[in-house]
């Protein structure tokens, strides 16, 4: 028999599973510690180079870069050798979605993995990861961007500065709206004058921003490439706690292939700092991924 979450999670110190009341809106048992407890669970299993401790249900789906894998056939249990020091979750409570932006390494190489988890009744139903590890990889990749986490992104929000899950989720996806229309304008997408977007570590919009005059105010931002076409867009997890909206988006499939190569689409995993009815922060993490291949997961994408 499988252990539960609660007893691996008893192996670790100061990692505690402490299931609630079960609520008629939620899928999971697990509250924000538990969810957390189950990211450390998996990266320190990567580590180890051993799985068989993780309490994975009889019909646990599982993806690597959108491919199906078994539980024994899990590339990054064989390749992750150590943990730096960049992780940013995103802690969904009412769906029981585990996610976060970790900075990993494979025998010395960094690598910007992403990790979406599901935990119904103790049990890992869904795992899925994307591992970017350069540039060609990602388009962009600056590890020294991504040392730490930023406060803005970890600001947690008095109660009376939270939106609502629905409003939240509404706001953010002005964001691929926005992408489309190629005007955060003409969407009104609410950002602050502050608001920065941060792509696999690199600034790429807000007063920091350095690239060129426009990119410093991420509202007014050209964002007309003319060939972006339809963005994919899934909603991955809310973390109502700490006003977090986390799209996985893709785009670009139609544009023609870069040096006479295979064509590909960029999936973006983007995280949204909202409160007080505004968006603070834009951070990602990005790969390319050939045509056709899609997320792995069709079936959670939005209908639009």
């Amino acid at each position: 028999m499988k252990p539960g979450l609660a007893s691996i999670l008893m192996l670790a110190p100061l990692l505690l599973c402490s299931p609630r009341e079960a609520d008629a809106q939620s899928a999971s048992a697990c509250d924000r510690e538990c969810l957390r407890g189950a990211i450390t669970a998996y990266l320190h299993a990567l580590v180890k180079h051993d799985a068989s401790k993780l309490p994975f249900a009889d019909k646990v789906r599982i993806t690597e870069d959108s491919k199906d894998k078994t539980v024994d056939k899990m590339d990054l249990v064989r390749t992750v050798t150590r943990l730096r020091g960049y992780r940013q979750d995103f802690l969904d409570e009412r769906e029981g979605i585990a996610g976060s932006d970790v900075v990993v390494e494979e025998s010395g190489a960094p690598v910007l993995l992403v990790v979406r988890m599901k935990i119904q009744d103790e049990k890992i139903t869904e795992l899925e990861t994307v591992a970017t590890r350069s540039r060609a990889d990602g388009t962009l990749f600056n590890v020294d961007g991504v040392g730490t986490t930023t406060a803005v992104m970890n600001y947690a929000p008095r109660k009376s500065q939270l939106n609502t899950r629905e409003e939240m989720i509404r706001i953010a996806l002005l964001y691929p709206a926005g992408l489309e229309a190629e005007s955060f304008v003409k969407v009104d997408a609410p950002f602050t004058a502050e608001a920065y977007r941060l792509e696999n570590g690199e600034v790429m919009a807000g007063p920091d921003c350095r690239r060129n005059e426009g990119c410093r105010n991420i509202k007014t931002q050209p964002l007309g490439n003319g060939d972006r076409g339809k963005v994919e867009t899934r909603v991955a997890a809310v973390d109502e706690r700490m006003g977090i909206v986390w799209l996985r988006m893709a785009w670009g499939g139609n544009r023609p292939p870069r040096d006479g190569g295979q064509r590909t689409e960029l999936a973006v995993w983007e995280s949204f700092k909202i409160h007080d009815g505004r968006i603070h922060a834009v951070e990602a993490f990005m790969k390319n991924l050939p045509v056709g291949l899609g997320s792995g997961w069709p079936q959670l994408n939005l209908q639009r």
